[in-house]
């Protein structure tokens, strides 16, 4: 008689009862990465429809962030890698069937771009600059020649990096809360708002502000639509897609989820932000930081809960 040998790794002691991989280290870095892609795209954008002179914090100064963002994130990234050496391995090939491998290949493309178009604009910040080689002077002005081709480059790669931040958790089938197609929108949406944000809280220009506040509130009612969408797909789901909805309806994470994520973090500032648009006067520091607290603070939810969710229970 032949044994049949099932091997399994649920009995793994960080599989079971809960997912144990993934920390803070991740949940920052898809915010860190969320917040460059919404940053640098919003920057693209208005360079290409030839709109810089207008908004000069979003084209030029609010960028520099990016860089640190990036670097910050890809930090995060390598510290919670268990194979720390062996990460160069990512670029041996291309799988377009695999998350990892598109978010590698995308952060190879998009840092770089970040710290080219910095270059651009140094002498924004700082009027005196001036590059002290020959080479770098011949880039400068290779750049600056094709500066719209490299904004269609930043902001193609941009909402790719955006989707990518969310894609990569719903590309996780084992994790009924990670596995819905909404995240790689609602992680857009999320991150393009914290790029308005950012621009918010850098703007010395009344005019500026205004338009960030309305770019901030249609991205708001966007996240919010999806959030609503997202759960009434999961409560006409399967069970295991109903149970993990329940963490946010009553379960372990509903406090955390409706009061940071959503009141603090998407219903007052929107609220701030239109009694700000109807002439009275709110500090722009409140609702930015509210929004940049409650993009943060969806990531690590998201990525807290997802691992508590399960196929077996």
């Amino acid at each position: 008689m032949n044994e049949e040998v099932i091997v399994s790794g649920r009995m793994n002691q960080m599989v079971d009862p809960h997912l144990h991989i993934w920390h803070w280290q991740i949940s920052l870095y898809l915010f860190l990465g969320g917040m460059a892609a919404g940053i640098l795209a919003i920057a693209a954008v208005y360079y290409i429809r030839g709109r810089e002179n207008d908004y000069k914090t979003a084209v030029r100064l609010t960028p520099f962030l990016t860089p640190f963002l990036l670097v910050i994130g890809l930090l995060a990234l390598f510290i919670d890698l268990r194979h720390k050496l062996f990460f160069w391995q990512l670029y041996t090939n291309i799988k377009l069937q695999s998350p990892m491998s598109w978010g590698a290949w995308t952060l190879m493309v998009i840092t770089p771009v970040s710290f080219i178009w910095c270059a651009l604009h140094i002498r924004d910040i700082f009027p005196s600059w001036d590059w002290k080689f020959k080479w770098l002077w011949a880039l400068d002005e290779f750049f600056n020649k094709y500066k719209k081709a490299l904004a269609w480059v930043m902001l193609i790669y941009a909402i790719i990096l955006g989707i990518y931040t969310g894609i990569l958790l719903s590309a996780f089938n084992a994790r009924p809360l990670w596995n819905t197609s909404i995240l790689g929108p609602l992680f857009l949406a999320s991150g393009l708002s914290a790029g308005a944000a950012a621009t918010l809280l850098l703007s010395k220009n009344e005019a500026e502000r205004k338009q960030f506040a309305r770019i901030d509130l249609v991205m708001i009612g966007i996240e919010l639509f999806l959030i609503v969408h997202m759960f009434m797909g999961f409560l006409a789901s399967t069970q295991v897609q109903i149970e993990a909805a329940n963490l946010f309806l009553g379960g372990q994470y509903t406090m955390s989820f409706w009061i940071f994520v959503v009141a603090l973090g998407l219903v007052i500032p929107a609220i701030l932000e239109i009694m700000e648009l109807g002439r009275y006067h709110i500090p722009v520091l409140v609702p930015a930081v509210l929004v940049l607290f409650g993009s943060l603070m969806l990531r690590f939810i998201i990525v807290y809960a997802g691992q508590v969710s399960r196929w077996l229970y």
